[in-house]
């Protein structure tokens, strides 16, 4: 506090995500960061298979229920089909969320992809820079 009474701030700016993005950056840091990329990338390309693979059978299996409901019950066509349908939900429940599951693993893997070019386009940028420098011969 100061004599009046008045409490101190801290007028310097707080750091946030915009100014770090000014920080230099070293090819090291960049290369580390594409190769941390292309790890995640690698997980991502198996991770992305198991969600299609468990799309797949929740989806054939929720048909299954379907279709053996719709043969055991009598009726109207309409009326088994809606039958069915309701005998089924929880099994295309559980597709629906393989397929966004699914879904969700293929927006990583764009956003990794996104990501490695944003840094490729850096890295070029930190080459001409230590180029017109003098640095890079």
């Amino acid at each position: 506090m100061d004599q009046r009474g008045a409490v101190a701030t801290d007028l310097t700016p707080r750091q946030n995500k915009r100014d770090t993005m000014s920080e230099i950056v070293t090819p090291d840091q960049i290369i580390k960061a594409l190769t941390d990329i292309r790890t995640e990338a690698d997980k991502g390309i198996d991770a992305q298979y198991d969600a299609e693979v468990a799309l797949a059978k929740k989806q054939l299996e929720a048909e299954k229920i379907e279709a053996a409901c719709f043969l055991r019950l009598n009726g109207l066509v309409a009326d088994r089909q809606a039958l069915a349908k309701l005998e089924s939900s929880q099994a295309r429940e559980q597709a629906e969320l393989a397929k966004a599951q699914y879904n969700r693993v293929k927006t990583k893997l764009q956003q990794l992809s996104q990501s490695q070019s944003a840094l490729q386009t850096q890295a070029r940028m930190v080459e001409i820079t230590y180029t017109q420098a003098g640095l890079g011969r």
